[in-house]
């Protein structure tokens, strides 16, 4: 199984209303193989399934000095001037950009397919992925992994779910200025798989069952964030790497 990446963008994109399927189209008819020839990894592709005009997806890099020439050679190829139009008409906002790195380095994503579907592909992969984000303040930021290996990890795990990538801010300067990432901020993200939004609903139950969960892990946690918790409920498009 391949594993992805020292550098992770989480991208969340406010588009037109009925515009999302436009967009999922052209994205993955045009900009899939083209970014990866650039030297970046397309990790998932999304459809949020709480908010139907946002498009979520994940790219990874090796670091971020390579980010930055992936994404020029991206941004000022052919692909994208002959297409970019047609993309941005889809889009509101697009500059909801977390910048992550893997807690750990065993805690980046892995690939359970070895090859994406070709070009064309329509069928939906099963299956659901939670991320569970976690704004931080400040001054709790450098603790927080410790925290969560320590009170909320296992209450998680308890409840019948094993993270499937951890991720906090990467806090280095953004190398492409023309692509904005949310700055000064600091977050933990965790990601999950789910067979089914059930089974998502039954670790959310157990949790609030667990007597851990609320007398030790849920303090913890609450202890340490500057705003409520974020949770994004997302379903894989045709062609998204990320499967279960």
């Amino acid at each position: 199984m391949a594993r992805c990446c020292p550098i992770v963008e989480l991208r969340r994109y406010k588009l037109h209303p009925g515009k999302r399927d436009t967009l999922i189209t052209l994205f993955e008819r045009e900009f899939i193989e083209t970014q990866e020839a650039a030297g970046m990894q397309l990790i998932a592709q999304f459809r949020d399934i709480d908010q139907p005009d946002v498009f979520t997806w994940l790219r990874g890099f090796t670091n971020m000095d390579s980010r930055a020439a992936a994404l020029a050679a991206f941004y000022d190829g052919p692909t994208w001037r002959a297409n970019r139009d047609a993309a941005n008409d889809t889009m509101i906002d697009s500059d909801n950009v977390l910048l992550l790195r893997p807690v750990q380095p065993g805690s980046c994503f892995v690939f359970a397919r070895a090859t994406r579907p070709s070009v064309g592909a329509t069928a939906i992969p099963p299956g659901l992925f939670v991320a569970t984000i976690y704004p931080l303040a400040a001054s709790a930021a450098k603790e927080f992994a410790d925290v969560f290996d320590r009170a909320i990890k296992p209450e998680i795990i308890a409840s019948g779910v094993t993270p499937l990538a951890v991720l906090e801010t990467e806090p280095a300067r953004n190398t492409f200025p023309r692509l904005p990432v949310r700055e000064g901020e600091h977050v933990f993200v965790w990601f999950a798989q789910f067979a089914e939004e059930r089974a998502y609903d039954r670790h959310v139950a157990a949790l609030e069952q667990s007597r851990g969960w609320r007398e030790s892990a849920r303090p913890a946690l609450e202890s340490h964030l500057a705003a409520p918790v974020e949770t994004l409920r997302l379903t894989p498009t045709a062609r998204s790497r990320l499967v279960i």
